[in-house]
């Protein structure tokens, strides 16, 4: 290194230069260290005749919209100034190799990860693009590969240059861009440039990265920029062997010499592209044919850790409102909440949960200010299909949902009917504090524990204070109340709440397919089966995407007996969620009861198959682990369901519900004794159901012995 370029330059108390890393034609990068934060950084230091040519006022006013991109493949502006005549900008120190090494050293980049990288570049080209920032300068050079991501730098660099500098770099014979990669509009001068510009250059890139060779090479950089108004660069099919012709000709309209002959978005140059390349290149899909979305949990970024309910909240109303989508398979809130705070990586969790595509976001609440990030991510590319930011009062929640709804459903291409759309866009009441009132309730009802169950009415009773026509509230507790009448905590008092808000939700939204099933709920545990039969069947012809209805609907024809109606409604609820195990359980245990040996071996394989996953993501689900054990037991895996019922009881061995359960699992594998022990234990700590006693095909192995008798004695009749 020359003594000139061993000199670094002053640019204030701020940042301790150490040595240079690099040189570009705008700027030369630093690696220093942030004092105050004490933290690595890259500083770029702009060329002394750049620097001189400009207004540095100006520049440091348009980096500012760079430095206000957050999106995860681009490495943001942290700080930016001037310090005695010396113009820079600050990034953060990032691990890794640019393309541009990637290139030198391996000449060119297999298929598949090509795709992955510029679908990523894409996604994020996307982002700045909807927010009116153009990079003007996308080439290898630009963009870090760390631990396999890409990361685009400089954005926005250029355009503030240009902006801040005006004529003045022609002048001086400087060029920004680079000749290689610009666009013919870029070349010519054009000031006014759109994404379509970074687009072409994206398809530059990419045709490098896959042919080893950029699309046109020359001597001098005058002849090159001349090459794109006069030539065609050679056909991608017809340099690289494993390309095909759909993907070359796709590369070809991305850099047509009129922007209006390219894709609307780079997100659609990269779609099509990976479309073309086929299963064998892109990564292939998960589930082979329809469209399926896992809504992560969003993370709660608000100061107050209460919010967290908001952010659950609207994930979960997300979810809600997709399942009304019927060419959409949509995970259930159960286990896409399974990775709630956990780290894994979208794509392993997008194959986890088998499906397509992911949404993940984020929510901070401040004030009645709400800001809502989502990012629509396909998990075989890893690419963003859609990605939002939305900066609005608290009142807008329901715009906000209703949009990032429509949003996904456009981005996966999906056409809705007008009964859909109405769906999605329900709003179901005007109070905003209500409505938060109710999220704290739904996500305390989620827990389904006794305390969580009081805390939940709480929570619903408040929000009708707020909003006395508050439909769903109602319909929240008179839920909450029946559990707890089913917990035996409640008494006559918690079923005739339930009874009075079933009734109430119903007055206010007859057309609520969620008031009927809570109806319908309510009426079964009063016995009142025929009315109970009608609100399921009033809730399934509202809503066919409702789980809740076919699925309690289910539960209650089972408890009379009527089996083969209660599998076609367990069958019915399965399609709407695949992955719960518990009308698998449910399914099978009718099977069992009919006596259909093939479909209840068919129908435990699933079960077990689902509670091993549900395993997977939550290895404390106890739930699981005693109805997989009776399964397991069912197809003659005896081994593993005794150390699965082992498990079970470990984590609660004192719940009733699960001593119950495994009464059921030693009396499905002939053990009578154990199985009545089991039970005498569930009754003295409050499980009466004495319908399930009574019904349960499970307990067929017991239910004649004089024992057994004699426990059903200490069960009430209700």
């Amino acid at each position: 290194m020359s003594a000139e370029h061993e000199r670094v330059p002053d640019i204030g108390p701020a940042y301790d230069i150490e040595v240079e890393a690099g040189r570009g034609g705008m700027a030369t990068v630093y690696r220093a260290r942030d004092r105050r934060h004490n933290r690595p950084v890259a500083v770029k230091v702009l060329d002394p005749e750049i620097a001189a040519s400009m207004g540095t006022a100006r520049f440091l006013a348009e980096i500012t919209t760079a430095a206000g991109l957050s999106h995860p493949n681009i490495v943001p502006v942290h700080d930016s100034g001037e310090h005695g005549g010396v113009v820079y900008y600050v990034m953060p120190h990032i691990e890794g190799e640019t393309l541009r090494d990637r290139l030198t050293r391996d000449r060119s980049v297999p298929l598949a990860e090509s795709l992955r990288i510029v679908s990523r570049i894409a996604a994020a080209l996307d982002f700045a693009h909807r927010r009116g920032v153009v990079h003007r300068d996308i080439k290898p050079e630009n963009v870090m590969l760390c631990e396999g991501e890409p990361l685009i730098l400089d954005f926005g660099i250029a355009k503030a240059i240009t902006a801040a500098a005006g004529n003045s770099l022609t002048q001086t014979g400087i060029s920004l861009g680079t000749p290689a990669y610009l666009s013919p509009e870029q070349a010519s001068g054009d000031t006014q440039l759109d994404g379509r510009s970074d687009q072409y250059s994206l398809a530059c890139t990419f045709y490098e990265m896959v042919a080893g060779a950029p699309p046109f090479t020359a001597t001098t950089p005058q002849r090159l920029i001349a090459m794109r108004f006069t030539e065609q660069p050679p056909d991608l099919a017809s340099v690289v062997s494993d390309v095909s012709e759909a993907l070359s000709a796709a590369v070809a309209r991305a850099m047509s010499l009129d922007p209006a002959d390219r894709f609307a978005t780079a997100g659609d140059f990269a779609r099509t592209l990976t479309e073309a390349a086929g299963p064998s290149a892109s990564g292939g899909t998960v589930d082979g044919g329809r469209q399926s979305i896992a809504v992560l949990p969003f993370a709660n970024m608000s100061t107050d850790p209460e919010n967290e309910f908001l952010a659950d909240g609207i994930a979960e109303e997300i979810i809600n409102a997709l399942t009304k989508v019927s060419a959409l398979d949509v995970i259930s809130r159960g286990s896409a909440f399974a990775f709630k705070k956990r780290t894994e990586d979208v794509g392993e969790i997008g194959r986890k949960l088998g499906v397509r595509t992911v949404l993940e976001g984020s929510v901070r609440k401040a004030g009645n200010r709400l800001r809502v990030t989502a990012q629509l991510i396909d998990v075989a590319t890893r690419y963003h299909l859609w990605s939002e930011r939305y900066d609005r009062e608290l009142a807008d929640v329901f715009a906000i949902q209703d949009e990032m709804a429509t949003n996904i459903v456009n981005a996966l291409k999906l056409v809705l009917s007008p009964k859909e759309q109405e769906a999605i866009r329900k709003v179901p009441t005007q109070n905003v504090r209500a409505y938060e009132y109710y999220l704290r309730g739904r996500q305390l009802f989620h827990q389904r524990r006794p305390e969580t169950l009081d805390a939940a009415e709480d929570m619903y009773r408040r929000a009708i204070v707020l909003d006395p026509n508050y439909a769903l509230a109602y319909a929240g507790l008179a839920d909450c109340s029946v559990f707890r009448a089913q917990d035996h905590r409640g008494g006559e008092a918690a079923v005739a709440q339930a009874d009075a808000a079933s009734r109430r939700a119903l007055e206010l939204d007859p057309n609520s397919a969620e008031a009927h099933a809570s109806r319908g709920l309510t009426l079964a545990y009063q016995h009142r089966y025929a009315e109970a039969e009608q609100a399921f069947e009033d809730a399934i012809r509202l809503d066919p995407t409702l789980y809740e209805a076919p699925y309690f609907y289910g539960r209650t024809l089972q408890s009379q007996g009527k089996l083969e109606d209660a599998a076609r409604m367990y069958e019915q609820a399965v399609t709407l969620r695949p992955d719960e195990y518990q009308t698998l359980s449910y399914l099978a245990m009718a099977y069992q009861a009919l006596g259909d040996r093939e479909r209840l071996d068919e129908v435990s394989r699933r079960m077990v198959e689902a509670a091993e996953r549900a395993l997977s993501l939550n290895p404390g689900d106890s739930r699981a682990l005693y109805l997989g054990a009776i399964n397991l037991e069912r197809i003659g895996q005896a081994a593993r369901a005794q150390e699965w019922a082992q498990r079970a009881v470990q984590l609660d061995p004192s719940h009733p519900v699960m001593l119950y359960n495994i009464a059921c699992f030693h009396s499905v594998g002939g053990r009578v004794d154990l199985a009545l022990d089991h039970l005498e234990r569930a009754i003295e700590l409050g499980f009466l159901h004495r319908e399930w006693y009574l019904t349960d095909s499970d307990l067929a192995n017991v239910r004649g012995t004089p024992r057994f008798q004699a426990l059903i004695e200490k069960v009430p009749s209700q």
